[in-house]
């Protein structure tokens, strides 16, 4: 059997040439509404300068931002509460991401709490996550957002599917569950203490890795008809793995994403389409279009990711 090979990278350069263009319209919109026009909000990326790991991420993310022409801004962690508010007030700004991981994750949530919510373009705030868990999702992890572009894109059918997630992180397995969920599949979340995990896995219709363990899932924990996602980003020696045995399992399954060039290259692109989403509706509202919905909340970015 030869499984069908999800490539994440021919779908981020197409949503990077998307993005181009959506980023070229607005910079044209504000300079025709006013000659001395601000320029395109930007995005804002902090970064820990102490962990490799999140350093190369907001390099990634900042070159993917230049390359759709949306300005981003580097800032480094020194004083960066204060940062944040100044972020949070600067109308120039559409979104701020914070890179993870950070040396002090209990210093990264409270600064991730501080977050306009408007402007968490990686959906890590608890008011973002809040929306999500209610099926109203505004802004969205990006790395979840991604697995859910990746099937939609490539066609997978998720209605009605049985959807097995394994990890239950706030960055991949809980806000995959609740998008999968959305989207009428049926969904199973393991983890650590599920008891026999190759029996849940080996049900799976849709199967999405996420454990941060490298290799983890082998081919007899899979069946024929299976789609594997592959969330895993690990450093072995010779360098990075997913949390799936690709050479094991992708003979055996109808279809699945490679590590690397599977999930990694549609992640930034996320982050991106949702600053540009936001910098488009604080366009409109600069043009007078009101952003409150019957309830008198704010729609702070209520949009699916069908478009990819």
């Amino acid at each position: 059997m030869s499984s069908r090979l999800l490539d994440g990278r021919e779908l981020a350069s197409r949503l990077r040439r998307e993005l181009q263009h959506r980023v070229a319209a607005l910079g044209s919109q504000q300079a025709g509404d006013d000659a001395n026009a601000r320029l395109i909000p930007s995005l804002a990326i902090l970064h820990d300068g102490a962990v490799e790991a999140a350093e190369l991420y907001a390099a990634s993310l900042d070159r993917a931002a230049r390359a759709v022409g949306l300005p981003a801004q580097l800032i480094g962690t020194s004083d960066a509460a204060a940062a944040i508010d100044r972020l949070n007030a600067d109308p120039d700004v559409a979104g701020i991401v914070i890179a993870q991981p950070f040396a002090d994750p209990p210093a990264a949530r409270r600064l991730v709490e501080r977050i306009d919510p408007t402007k968490d373009v990686d959906g890590a705030t608890p008011t973002n996550a809040g929306w999500l868990a209610r099926g109203e999702p505004a802004f969205v992890p990006a790395t979840a957002l991604a697995v859910v572009a990746m099937l939609e894109a490539h066609g997978i059918e998720v209605r009605g599917r049985r959807a097995v997630i394994i990890g239950r992180s706030a960055v991949v397995g809980r806000p995959v569950a609740s998008l999968l969920l959305e989207r009428d599949a049926t969904v199973v979340v393991c983890h650590r203490a599920t008891r026999n995990l190759a029996r849940e896995t080996r049900r799976a219709d849709i199967l999405v890795a996420a454990a941060g363990s490298p290799g983890l899932v082998r081919a007899e924990m899979v069946n024929r008809s299976a789609v594997v996602i592959d969330c895993g980003i690990n450093a072995v020696p010779g360098g990075i793995a997913g949390d799936v045995d690709f050479a094991t399992v992708a003979p055996v399954v109808r279809a699945i994403t490679p590590v690397p060039g599977g999930i990694g290259p549609v992640t930034p692109m996320m982050v991106l389409r949702q600053t540009v989403e936001a910098a488009e509706r604080r366009a409109s509202a600069a043009r007078g279009q009101q952003l409150e919905d019957g309830d008198g909340r704010r729609l702070i970015g209520h949009q699916g990711v069908n478009q990819a």
